[in-house]
């Protein structure tokens, strides 16, 4: 296109933008609280998937050690675990170190704790495993040997969360789609109806320019840049409003002390989930207004109208 027609399709653009300013801004809107939506179940995603990757790679099991258990006893045991094939490393946290353990992790809310007794948390043992019994049957099966232990009353482990995080994790996956399929559809809807009153509006306009020989091409030309304009603007708001409500969280979960820590490690969403925002935003926009903007076309056609 020349330098002099690409001036002339920004001064069409730059009119409509000026005249059709509010409908403009109700589209962008639209589409900024699609790509809100849609990119709140990446970043939730994201930070499940960070979570449940984390879980994964620090596979560990806590035995919670019977009551007035002496301490011979317990080195006794700990040495067993310790010559165990699948045992990595074995911690021991005695009843005091566990109270002092918590009330780091409640953090300011430590004052929920007064008045209890000390002796409701036991004192336990954290076994870390080695890298190749990560293994849910491997798991399983050290807890239920550990769990005949006659000085061992309960024995936790995070497997079952594990697998039920990653149900989570393609549960959110699946509903981020379909709520994407319903909410884009809906975004193409009212990008078309502002291509159609952007036609409507300046339809004299185009009439003329028909009369003049220009082509169809740079008729549309404006049209595609302004639903460009909506879809990028809409992508952008929407990621600023993503950060906003990030920033916001994690100010709140680190305020909560160390009993969210691991929740308060939040990340937001790499470049790549950045871009892949702004790119739907511009299909939304962009192609959006190329899709209506010629069914629009085909209907003038066909009553007799020609563009």
């Amino acid at each position: 296109m020349k330098l002099s027609l690409l001036g002339f399709v920004f001064r069409r653009v730059r009119s409509s933008l000026r005249r059709l300013l509010w409908t403009h801004v109700l589209t962008a809107g639209t589409v900024a609280m699609t790509l809100f939506v849609f990119g709140g179940f990446m970043l939730l995603e994201t930070n499940l998937q960070k979570l449940l990757n984390s879980w994964g790679d620090q596979i560990q099991i806590t035995a919670y050690l019977a009551n007035d258990l002496a301490m011979g006893d317990v080195e006794d045991l700990i040495k067993r675990i310790k010559a165990l094939a699948e045992v990595e490393r074995v911690r021991y946290i005695s009843q005091e170190q566990a109270w002092r353990d918590f009330q780091v992790a409640l953090g300011s809310q430590s004052g929920l704790l007064e008045g209890l007794p000390r002796e409701v948390l036991p004192a336990s043992v954290e076994i870390s495993l080695g890298s190749a019994y990560h293994q849910s049957p491997a798991v399983e099966r050290l807890a239920a040997r550990l769990s005949k232990e006659t000085q061992i009353s309960s024995v936790e482990y995070p497997q079952v969360w594990v697998e039920k995080l990653s149900l989570i994790v393609l549960v959110v996956e699946w509903i981020k789609w379909v709520f994407a399929a319903v909410l884009f559809l809906a975004t193409f809807f009212i990008v078309g109806s502002t291509v159609k009153l952007a036609i409507l509006a300046r339809q004299e306009e185009v009439e003329v320019m028909q009369l003049v020989g220009a082509s169809e091409g740079l008729i549309q030309a404006p049209f595609v840049i302004e639903g460009t304009i909506q879809g990028v603007a809409g992508a952008a708001i929407a990621i600023a409003g993503l950060g906003a409500a990030y920033v916001l969280l994690e100010r709140e979960t680190a305020s909560m002390g160390g009993l969210l820590a691991s929740a308060g490690d939040l990340r937001f969403l790499n470049l790549k989930a950045i871009g892949l925002l702004l790119g739907i935003g511009w299909f939304l926009g962009a192609v959006g207004s190329l899709i209506s903007l010629r069914r629009f076309v085909r209907t003038w056609h066909a009553s007799g109208v020609r563009i």
